[in-house]
């Protein structure tokens, strides 16, 4: 279905929106301000899309976007505070928005934190943040994106689903040693069946959702892992990394195409086993419709009642 799209893995956001006019079209990047999301953020705006960022530290989003503006100078680049460990925070942002919602990029995230922590709420820290505080936004967002008519969501996931599925009875590790890439992994996975559950769910609204992996890029994200360990030859630059990205939040390629997951700008095959590496495909469980259609009940008490 995706065979004719002609990006892969050395293309870079600008190759992928060459010729996409997004004049019209309002985005949401969740931390979008450093690393792929800063890319990424530049890479829609200069296509025409109103990029507003949603990000934890304000101050230093608004420095990264003064750079951006005097390099497009006709930009329409906000921000906006957004702390997605803080469901408090979530709903903040979500009763403030006031438009028609065209793209909610679920970008930021956190990994491998080394030592178990919890949010305000209780929750494991990981699932929180990559999964959690999404998840609600995107909920708190439903009537302005449903309103876009033919809204998209996209979700940030990574090879972390290929690690660990959901831990149905112990997401928050109460009982399961805490270990910081099956915490990782399970953020993931769970990002992915987002995607799956929104595409059952809010069909009806016109949504479609998919999510990606932006490849192996050196970014901030890898403070707690010593860096990037990826061998030189299957790393990103950030412009690669922003790729898939970019892909699926505007090109018009991916167009109705919806509950997917993709790698280099390709829909990525699905897996029964991790193997040795280097690893590729989405875990079997990460695209499981029973398993999203479960953790779209679970996550939904989890926000409208905090433990």
């Amino acid at each position: 279905m995706t065979s004719s799209i002609p990006f892969g893995f050395s293309s870079t956001a600008s190759d992928v929106l060459e010729g996409v006019e997004l004049a019209g079209r309002n985005v949401i990047v969740t931390g979008g301000a450093a690393g792929i999301g800063l890319e990424t953020s530049r890479a829609l705006a200069a296509a025409g899309a109103a990029v507003t960022i949603a990000a934890r530290r304000p101050d230093e989003a608004e420095r990264a976007v003064a750079e951006m503006r005097q390099a497009m100078p006709a930009a329409r680049l906000y921000v906006r505070r957004l702390d997605l460990a803080d469901l408090s925070s979530v709903q903040e942002f979500a009763e403030s928005w006031d438009e028609p919602l065209h793209v909610l990029l679920n970008n930021a995230g956190v990994m491998a934190i080394p030592e178990l922590k919890r949010n305000a709420q209780g929750r494991e820290m990981q699932f929180a943040t990559n999964y959690l505080g999404h998840f609600a936004l995107a909920l708190g967002l439903r009537k302005h994106l449903a309103s876009a008519n033919g809204a998209r969501v996209v979700s940030v996931a990574s090879t972390g689903n290929l690690f660990a599925p959901v831990f149905w009875d112990d997401p928050d590790f109460h009982f399961i040693p805490y270990d910081p890439l099956l915490a990782y992994g399970q953020s993931k996975t769970a990002c992915i069946l987002m995607s799956v559950g929104i595409t059952k769910n809010w069909a009806g609204d016109g949504i479609t959702s998919n999510a990606l992996n932006p490849g192996a890029i050196a970014t901030g994200l890898q403070k707690h892992t010593g860096g990037l360990r990826t061998p030189e030859h299957l790393r990103k630059t950030i412009e690669q990394g922003a790729s898939t990205s970019v892909l699926l939040a505007g090109s018009p390629l991916v167009e109705g195409i919806s509950g997917r997951y993709f790698d280099d700008c390709q829909e990525a095959p699905v897996v029964d086993e991790r193997g040795a590496g280097p690893f590729k495909g989405v875990a079997r469980y990460a695209v499981d419709p029973e398993n999203a259609f479960r953790l779209w009940e679970m996550a939904t008490r989890m926000v409208s009642s905090p433990l």
